[in-house]
């Protein structure tokens, strides 16, 4: 394909023509398939106990393969003795896997599983390996899209952060549910126009109102981060969908807190631009830090609230000491953040308030 003087192919729309959170996008991550699932790996080689045959309790993960949070609790559960199953949205295509609906059973490969409690991480549609825009495709999606949504939301056994109230949990609800629990929000507007929207009358962020990362073909993801929105930018120019617009706080930094059960572990996050997680991530400076039982005491009331067991909160910390309600994520990666910060706090937090709340479910007859 030929292309011009500036590297641009013919025909295709200038920087400017571009969605506002497209320009000048660089994030690029590609997602291998590859099973590192160390549970899975042991029980596909034949180095476990076959079992009785009756069904074995287990924790049950909906994510993808890159999920490394999850590859970690593997390890962590196997050292206690606790079977944990998984299915990837990027390996479940031809996967060996039948649902009983009159029992809360399944079979997972050559395995008879009873889920004790069930998570769901990163298990997105759009990386279900097979063709875009193809018949096959779209019937493979649909099929997979029905049943996760009923295995994340089934009341026969217990959920992590329950698909049917995080589902709903979009950043609009966010800020008006802190808002209520006493925490200060940015002003904000949703608008197909940022050019002509100017929520506090300064200086503004363009953010996405949906995923930070869009991933319009398996395994490849690409940033949506939040963006200074520029004085300059023409106020008739369109948006081909609505994006959040909140005006810019000053801070001195930011806080990212994760909840963990009644657990508050809190990392000071100090860069340059918002988007700086993501794209510099080396520049990224990140230290353990505690916050005030006023603040983690508003921030359990709303994980109470959403009916979330382990999120992350994001918060700035102005010069006057106030702290801002950012978002919550509540498939939070926190992995990268313990690397930074040099310590495995939200780790072992994850590991202990998983493998309690199988042996609280398992003590209660939820295995039968």
């Amino acid at each position: 394909m030929s292309r011009s003087a500036d590297g641009r192919v013919p025909g295709a729309p200038s920087e400017a023509a571009r969605p506002l959170l497209l320009q000048g996008q660089e994030y690029l991550f590609r997602s291998p398939p590859k099973c590192l699932d160390f549970q899975e790996q042991v029980h596909r080689l034949g180095m476990v106990d076959e079992g009785d045959g009756n069904p074995q309790p287990c924790v049950l993960v909906l994510a993808r393969a890159a999920d490394m949070e999850m590859n970690e609790l593997s390890i962590a559960l196997a050292e206690r003795g606790i079977r944990m199953a998984r299915i990837d949205a990027d390996r479940c295509v031809d996967l060996p896997l039948s649902v009983y609906t009159d029992q809360p059973l399944i079979e997972l490969d050559r395995w008879l599983l009873r889920p004790l409690l069930v998570w769901r991480r990163h298990f997105e549609l759009s990386a279900v390996p097979v063709e875009p825009g193809t018949l096959a495709g779209a019937y493979a999606v649909d099929q997979w899209a029905s049943v996760a949504n009923w295995l994340s939301s089934r009341s026969d056994w217990a959920h992590v952060n329950p698909s049917r109230f995080s589902t709903h949990l979009d950043r609009l609800t966010q800020l008006s549910d802190a808002s209520a629990f006493g925490l200060r929000v940015p002003r904000t507007a949703v608008t197909t126009r940022p050019g002509r929207t100017r929520p506090g009358g300064g200086a503004c962020i363009v953010k996405t109102a949906g995923r930070h990362l869009l991933e319009p073909r398996p395994g490849v993801q690409h940033g949506l981060f939040p963006r200074p929105l520029e004085t300059s930018r023409a106020s008739d120019a369109p948006e081909p969908a609505p994006v959040i617009v909140q005006e810019y706080v000053p801070s001195d930094t930011e806080l990212r807190v994760f909840v963990v059960g009644e657990r508050c572990i809190a990392y000071q996050v100090d860069k340059l631009d918002p988007a700086q997680l993501w794209v510099d991530p080396d520049a990224v400076r990140v230290t353990p830090t505690s916050v005030p039982a006023s603040l983690s005491d508003r921030l359990f009331a709303l994980a109470r609230h959403w009916r979330v067991q382990v999120a992350a909160f994001d918060l700035l910390v102005t010069g006057s000491g106030d702290h801002v309600f950012l978002e919550i994520n509540v498939n939070c990666d926190w992995r990268w953040f313990e690397h930074r910060a040099g310590d495995n706090s939200v780790s072992a937090a994850v590991h202990d308030w998983v493998a309690l709340r199988f042996k609280e479910l398992l003590g209660a007859g939820r295995a039968r």
